[in-house]
């Protein structure tokens, strides 16, 4: 039993649980007692019951599993809020079904001036590519476009192309590409941000994508009907993570108007979780805007709401020939990608960001891109001496067999989620794994190799690029199967797997001695779920739901 000085009465004791603590001392407990925020004790059921007084609220956890709160370490909440409103294709396949979603949908929204859909494979159509005439014979006459689960393709129809002035291609920055017809004209595939930012646009919705599309503030400003709107998608998406046992939220793309409105909400009823927001350095800004990331830094540093990172894109996805690779890809021997930035130029920005004390978080899909942005971290300790830095690559989806000891040797984190590999979730097998070839496929999405080499490995979503679920995610990596029997295991026990969702998250922003883990001392932040989840066999864990999630001593959701 472990407890912080006297305690006379807990506001919230957690009793009758299976209590898995997280921490390597003291490892499994039957309760759990909250005060002030805080955890006052971890322990046997009799000594926790002590600390109740007539006050104290009593959570019952029946037997089941309770576990520190889920730290999501790579999700987008502003844009992915928005979604939830969006046409959801996950698993719809063939022309028909996405006809018959697509009208079902149109005729729920007569009058939103721009449809969006989410999650269309790339192969919903089977081998044929999609283009804006299919999208037009199943709707003629509005504006609409649907983006693949990555967000990193979209494709729309004529009616949407023509109204964001893209019918007729557009000069776009390297790594975009609104692909040409033969006619001279868009064929409705659209390329990374660049390419379909002018189509979301016409949706109304482009606030909640500016921390991802250019690291900006909204302008004009918003007024204060829509920053109230603004204010009602974010909590909406906080509240989705809540319902999934989620306490600590690192987002991925960031400027300061999500933290002023983090800080709205705050003020008027208490964030539902703790949320970093970082700073996006985009390739089109200059060194010196690195003032407004160290700026953010100061002015948001509490427990609830941080900065103090900075997000960079260095390449594209696989899926769209936008990751930059060391050899080419295997269907397309003739490229290797198209880099956002020169390594020189991001040796540059890792020595500028890193000289200023922030932490830099960079999306590094092929291994061309993973060395370079190792490269820039070698590059940044060397220039200004080795220090606790905690840089993180995310996602390296193909890592060289040379970088594999440097994450280690250089402490950099790596970022990795269990949904993404080809065939682990929801994602098909094709046609990221020709892209890849079987000769790189031992290296990639690496999880295991990474960990056996030291490197600390951190467990998220990508959310909206993957449903948020950590429990998913947590099934995801320990059924995770090679994809040929001589590629390694880089699945992960059931304990890895929930520490990567912990106390890794804890790590990745500095916090591993105030939460991760169930010891006195640390926030209240826990989840209680629906079952014992050592006890349920891997296949059926989806199955085990959160049941009350606890975030800073207050119950943020109860199913």
């Amino acid at each position: 039993m472990s407890v912080t000085g006297t305690v006379h009465h807990a506001d919230m004791i957690v009793i009758n649980g299976r209590v898995l603590t997280m921490d390597d001392d003291n490892p499994i407990a039957e309760a759990v007692a909250i005060k002030d925020g805080s955890i006052v004790a971890v322990g046997h059921r009799n000594a926790v019951e002590a600390l109740k007084g007539p006050a104290t609220k009593v959570v019952d956890a029946k037997g089941s599993s309770v576990l520190p709160g889920f730290i999501e370490a790579h999700m987008h909440l502003f844009s992915g809020a928005a979604e939830l409103g969006h046409l959801q294709l996950a698993g719809v396949h063939g022309f028909d079904a996405l006809k018959q979603a697509v009208l079902a949908y149109a005729a729920s929204k007569p009058d939103v001036p721009m449809l969006v859909a989410q999650s269309a494979d790339y192969t919903i159509l089977g081998e044929e590519r999609v283009t804006r005439h299919h999208l037009d014979a199943i709707l003629p006459d509005r504006p609409f476009c649907m983006a693949a689960p990555d967000h990193h393709t979209m494709w729309a129809n004529t009616k949407a192309l023509e109204a964001a002035g893209v019918l007729h291609g557009r000069t776009l920055g390297p790594g975009n590409e609104i692909v040409m017809g033969e006619d001279g004209l868009a064929e409705g595939e659209l390329r990374e941000g660049e390419a379909f930012g002018p189509v979301l646009a016409l949706a109304g919705e482009e606030r909640v994508r500016l921390g991802l599309s250019t690291g900006g503030e909204p302008d004009p400003a918003p007024t204060a009907q829509q920053r109230a709107t603004d204010r009602d998608i974010m909590r909406r998406g906080l509240a989705w993570c809540a319902q999934h046992g989620i306490t600590s939220i690192q987002n991925m793309d960031g400027n300061l108007y999500q933290l002023e409105l983090l800080s709205e909400i705050e003020a008027e009823e208490g964030l539902s979780c703790r949320v970093q927001v970082p700073f996006h350095f985009k390739n089109f800004m200059k060194l010196d805007i690195l003032e407004k990331a160290s700026a953010m830094a100061e002015r948001f540093n509490s427990e609830w709401l941080s900065s103090g990172i900075v997000k960079v894109f260095y390449d594209g996805v696989l899926d769209s020939w936008t990751a930059v690779m060391i050899e080419p890809y295997a269907d397309r021997p003739d490229w290797v990608g198209e880099p956002l930035f020169t390594p020189d130029e991001f040796k540059e920005l890792a020595v500028a960001v890193d000289a200023r004390g922030l932490q830099i978080a960079v999306h590094a899909i092929g291994d061309g891109a993973v060395q370079a942005v190792l490269n820039g971290y070698e590059a940044a300790a060397k220039a200004n001496g080795k220090r606790d830095s905690r840089h993180r690559i995310e996602h390296i989806e193909v890592v060289a067999a040379s970088d594999i000891p440097r994450f280690a040797e250089l402490g950099v984190i790596a970022s990795m989620q269990p949904p993404h590999p080809p065939g682990a979730m929801d994602f098909p097998l094709e046609p990221t794994i020709s892209r890849i070839g079987k000769e790189r496929w031992p290296l990639s999405y690496a999880w295991r190799t990474l960990k056996n080499a030291g490197a600390h490995v951190v467990f998220a979503s990508d959310w909206p690029v993957s449903p948020i679920d950590p429990i998913r995610g947590v099934q995801a990596a320990v059924l995770r199967k090679p994809w040929a029997d001589s590629d390694p295991d880089q699945s992960f026990s059931l304990t890895e797997s929930l520490a990567a969702y912990t106390v890794e998250g804890a790590y990745a922003e500095f916090k591993e001695h105030r939460k991760g883990m169930l010891k006195p001392g640390f926030l209240a932040d826990l989840v209680v779920l629906s079952h014992d989840i050592e006890t349920v066999e891997a296949q059926r864990l989806h199955e085990v739901r959160p049941v009350t999630t606890i975030c800073g001593g207050r119950v943020t959701y109860q199913s």
